[in-house]
């Protein structure tokens, strides 16, 4: 059932973001007067055809739905067969190299307008996030520094010197307003709420490269979702967890004296005190007992459990660390965020351009050698997110179809020949030099341009593979 799932949300997704892609590259071309042919979803052998009585273009379906195009009228592909002249002001080559760039650029465009339509719909239906309440910082993090000490709901975030704060309404709205802070390298005001009302906590991101901005940044600066339940969800046997008393559905109060609410920080304080003797506060639970009983077993007191943690070596990092052998579940405080429909198209275009600027970033950091090539992702993973993101409801798989949509805007403005960003440089070369780029230096663009993508889908297939059996 589930690979049945994987596979229609990722011929949807697919599908659409396809045809949206064409059709932006097919529309502006008509606006142009320009001849479309052939308007094909996928390639290969055709499976529909039907040829429009109208504007004449033949519409295809074929067998390998991994892309398709738009097929313009145009002199250089006609095979030497001549065309005839009352058409050849309708050919694509015929049009002045303003309207070109605007028929290739049209596809990518239609890209980023579908994602912010696709956002702007996420926010004015509402989708439920953790809310941006934080939990105890690690000793010596950015977070720390800045006075947190956990508890804290952040409600507003600005620039050093601007005198308003843009409001923060849900931990990811937290995220994005510390990614691009981060990107900028500026240092930048929190306003948060705690048991003492209102306060402000400066936060330096300057000293941050953009190798250490990454999906695990909000971590590496001490920010964790908190306010929450952090319970065990299993036991291993033998363990160091099991032979303490811990118990499955125990809810973790503190450790030596520090509140915890929140796996990750927990789990690395652990790791720094192996074979070190710690001190849990646990809230018995009476998972599957009626109240009477869990009240007469002291269900949901609190007990204190001394505890060793193993000394085990971590494989990633050849160090030891502790464990304890216990599997944490994190239960964080959610909020149902909704906006205008206006506010929603906003914040949908926002959220669009700091996607598409994160990606053009990412993928310049892994030319460059600074972000691995792990982070290419081919059909494979793709389909299996599809898949997950349906499963969690419409507004995940909204929001996965936009990001993969910006990802595909992002990859064809990509200077590389065969690419529509390919395109775009030699009409840019020719607006700039009123000269046309020859047939012969196309040519070897070309080539290099299909060597890169070869390469480039070659390395995402190996990544996808890697997921799969774990490399």
């Amino acid at each position: 059932m589930n690979l049945l799932i994987e596979v229609l949300a990722f011929a949807v997704a697919i599908g659409v973001l396809v045809v949206v892609h064409e059709y932006g590259h097919y529309s502006v071309a008509r606006l142009c007067g320009v001849k479309v042919l052939r308007f094909s979803i996928g390639f290969g052998k055709p499976l529909f055809q039907w040829v429009s009585a109208k504007s004449g273009t033949e519409w295809t379906v074929a067998a390998l739905p991994l892309g398709g195009y738009v097929k313009m009228l145009d002199e250089r592909e006609t095979g030497g067969a001549p065309i005839p002249a009352e058409a050849l002001p309708h050919a694509f080559n015929r049009q002045s190299v303003w309207r070109r760039i605007a028929i290739v650029a049209a596809g990518p465009v239609a890209n980023f307008l579908l994602a912010i339509v696709l956002f702007g719909l996420v926010f004015a239906t509402g989708v439920t996030e953790p809310a941006a309440i934080l939990a105890t910082p690690a000793p010596n993090t950015a977070a720390a520094l800045a006075g947190f000490e956990g508890g804290e709901t952040v409600v507003g975030v600005r620039a050093e010197k601007a005198a308003e704060s843009e409001p923060v309404r849900s931990w990811s709205d937290l995220r994005w307003k510390l990614l691009g802070a981060a990107f900028d390298h500026k240092r930048v005001v929190l306003s948060a709420k705690g048991a003492d009302g209102t306060s402000d906590f400066q936060l330096d991101l300057r000293g941050l490269t953009e190798k250490d901005v990454d999906d695990d940044f909000m971590s590496r600066l001490g920010f964790e979702p908190g306010g929450g339940k952090l319970t065990v969800a299993g036991v291993q046997p033998g363990s160091a967890a099991q032979k303490a008393g811990l118990l499955p559905g125990d809810r973790l109060r503190a450790i030596n004296g520090i509140a915890t609410d929140n796996a990750t920080a927990f789990i690395a304080y652990v790791k720094s005190h192996a074979g070190q003797p710690l001190t849990l506060q646990v809230e018995r639970a009476a998972a599957g007992q009626t109240q009477g009983q869990a009240q007469s077993q002291g269900a949901g007191k609190l007990e204190d459990i001394r505890i060793v943690p193993q000394a085990q070596r971590d494989p990633a990092t050849g160090e030891q660390v502790g464990r304890i052998g216990a599997e944490l579940a994190t239960q964080v405080p959610s909020i149902n965020v909704r906006y205008g429909p206006v506010e929603s198209l906003r914040l949908g275009a926002h959220r669009t351009w700091d996607l598409a600027v994160y990606s053009v970033r990412m993928f310049g950091r892994m030319i460059v050698g600074e972000a691995s090539l792990k982070n290419l992702s081919g059909p494979v993973t793709i389909a299996d997110y599809a898949g997950k993101s349906a499963r969690l409801g419409p507004s995940a798989f909204l929001s996965f179809l936009a990001l993969v949509s910006i990802s595909l805007g992002v990859l064809n403005l990509l200077p590389i020949p065969v690419l529509d960003g390919g395109h775009l440089l030699y009409y840019l070369v020719e607006a700039v030099t009123g000269k046309v780029v020859s047939d012969r230096w196309q040519l070897v663009f070309q080539r290099a341009g299909l060597a890169c993508i070869v390469a480039l889908s070659a390395i995402a297939l190996f990544n996808d593979l890697a997921r799969l059996i774990h490399f």
